[in-house]
């Protein structure tokens, strides 16, 4: 069973910064051989929408993307010793304001992972969220 815990959001004003954690246990990483973690944000009343995703096999792929409303002032990744997924957000904006969550899902290559092929819908495991608030 892979457990995923989000952390790290805030509220903070237009043109800050802010890190997400999202802390994998339950063998997310030694189980496959080859795994997709993204970053969906949800506004009310909208469907998750995934903006950025990371692939990572045993091979040493390790191969990011983004949505073009975020490139440039998003990075994702991973610290694989400690099970940790990441994303820094900088120069954030008010549209950046949403619940944050991460995801997970594992045997699919890069192509399958990368922005923007998949959907909420495509993922089987996820943390609870965390709360960015960006004002004006």
């Amino acid at each position: 069973q892979v457990q995923l815990v989000e952390s790290g959001g805030d509220s903070v004003q237009a043109g800050g910064s802010l890190r997400l954690s999202c802390v994998a246990s339950g063998g997310a990483y030694s189980a496959h051989w080859r795994f997709c973690m993204a970053w969906f944000r949800q506004v009310p009343g909208k469907e998750r929408e995934v903006f950025a995703s990371i692939y990572a096999d045993t091979y040493g792929a390790n191969t990011a993307s983004y949505s073009e409303s975020v490139k440039g002032r998003c990075t994702i990744s991973r610290d694989g010793a400690k099970n940790i997924l990441y994303l820094d957000l900088d120069r954030l904006k008010p549209e950046d304001t949403g619940m944050y969550y991460c995801a997970a899902e594992f045997g699919y290559g890069e192509s399958w992972c990368r922005w923007p092929v998949r959907r909420a819908a495509d993922f089987e495991y996820w943390g609870q969220g965390t709360q960015v608030t960006v004002s004006s």
